[in-house]
């Protein structure tokens, strides 16, 4: 075994008191961690501080008890989707639900509403409706994001096609515009 031509170092050495030295300043570090916590998360934006109101914390409508104006006969009225946002920027959410009759056999055509409810009222209520039960449209792919309503919307060419099997596709979004949620098709949507 060859020696080191370099003469051992004393701090290289490790002895009782380097080891109470560093766990002094390992608990110290610790210690010093518990006192300085960040500050705790809210959903406030930059610039929102102080600056919230009742209206920006109400809890959306729940659809749950709301008459929907669809025609189910003996059957109940059944919410398959829901989604929630500020679709009409005043400072209040809305609820955008999906509803349906709940049928046994084949598939019954949606409803796309829009619901509201203000801070006095009992329940929420219907204000827009974006798809009429009576187009024997269903819908997928729905969602809502930044004040934007999407929905892939299945459809028939024809009233001789079963309803079991929708032959056509669309995709559509609503926005809310000068006081009316306004229909457009996304970019790059195709029919088919």
């Amino acid at each position: 075994m060859q020696q080191s031509v370099v003469p051992e170092l004393a701090h290289t050495r490790s002895g009782p008191i380097h080891w109470v030295a560093t766990a002094a300043a390992l608990a110290g570090v610790i210690a010093a961690g518990s006192f300085l916590q960040p500050d705790r998360a809210t959903a406030a934006q930059p610039g929102d501080v102080g600056t919230k109101t009742a209206a920006a914390v109400t809890a959306p409508p729940d659809p749950a008890g709301v008459d929907f104006p669809i025609e189910c006969g003996p059957t109940k009225v059944i919410v398959q989707k829901k989604a929630s946002a500020d679709l009409d920027g005043d400072g209040r959410p809305e609820t955008v639900a999906v509803v349906r009759c709940d049928a046994l056999a084949s598939t019954p055509p949606n409803g796309v509403y829009v619901l509201t409810q203000a801070a006095d009222a009992p329940k929420p209520r219907v204000v827009a409706t974006l798809i009429d039960p009576k187009d024997r449209l269903t819908v997928s792919d729905f969602a809502v994001r930044d004040a934007t309503v999407t929905a892939t919307l299945l459809g028939y060419s024809s009233p001789d096609v079963p309803s079991c099997c929708p032959d056509t596709t669309e995709r559509a979004k609503w926005q809310w515009k000068n006081g009316a949620f306004v229909r457009s098709t996304p970019a790059g949507a195709q029919s088919v």
